[in-house]
């Protein structure tokens, strides 16, 4: 790192668990978010403050005035652009050492999968159910841990999927795929069904926390444990996750 990144991370240098040896693991990593919205916005805010070197970021959608009260890497003049390329100019108004690529196009299980293998760690902000098992089935397949959060209404969750460790459970496990979950009419969107603004940025930040930790290989993550956030009565709760010894994906 340089003088200027030094000084720019030095409250992260300052934490014991972090130190200068962390910090330039972060400087060194590379992060894949899929989805730039209301999840996508505090996780590629705070991964880019922290000063993570590479962030890639897909997102086909453009910015609509609908997602403003939420997705708060977005402004008013980002209107009718596409998302990936709003959060990409707001992350260099923040950070311009952070090597931003952008994903501006629906990707393929192949494409996600060239991006999957570049990356040190995936972190999936998206809203529907086939992204989520495409994701997970190429992390389990390339060993690559996930960060999965989701936000509807009033509820959110959370948790990590470590395929590094074959004691962990994965997204399939817990919501196994089937036509009832992928089907159109089941997913749960916020445009259909609305969301309350504070509760993407408590789990997405969350999200960022996590990855931030993963790629520094501090603490102990969400794996094996998922957590819920009802925000009306501000409850979170924690569920532990086993690994179904019967999943087809990653058993």
């Amino acid at each position: 790192m340089n003088d200027s990144q030094l000084l720019r991370y030095s409250r992260h240098i300052l934490l014991p668990q972090v130190s200068y040896e962390g910090q330039e693991k972060l400087v060194s990593s590379h992060a894949l978010m899929v989805g730039a919205g209301g999840l996508g916005s505090p996780v590629a805010l705070y991964l880019a403050a922290s000063g993570v070197g590479t962030l890639t970021i897909c997102d086909f959608d453009e910015v609509d005035l609908t997602n403003l009260q939420r997705q708060i890497i977005h402004t008013t003049q980002s209107v009718g652009i596409n998302k990936a390329v709003s959060a990409q100019q707001t992350i260099y108004e923040i950070n311009p050492e952070v090597n931003v690529k952008t994903v501006q196009q629906k990707s393929t299980e192949v494409e996600f999968a060239a991006l999957v293998a570049q990356a040190d760690v995936v972190i999936d902000c998206s809203d529907n159910f086939a992204t989520r098992y495409t994701l997970n089935r190429l992390c389990v397949q390339l060993k690559k841990p996930l960060v999965s959060g989701a936000a509807i209404g009033f509820e959110g969750q959370i948790t990590v999927y470590d395929m590094r460790n074959n004691a962990s459970p994965c997204y399939h496990c817990l919501f196994p795929d089937s036509s009832e979950t992928t089907g159109e009419n089941n997913e749960m969107r916020c445009a259909s069904n609305g969301v309350f603004a504070p509760l993407v940025g408590m789990i997405g930040t969350t999200q960022a926390a996590e990855t931030l930790k993963l790629l520094m290989g501090i603490g102990e993550s969400l794996q094996g444990r998922l957590l819920l956030l009802d925000a009306l009565t501000m409850e979170w709760r924690t569920i532990k996750l086993r690994k179904d010894p019967a999943c087809r994906v990653c058993s």
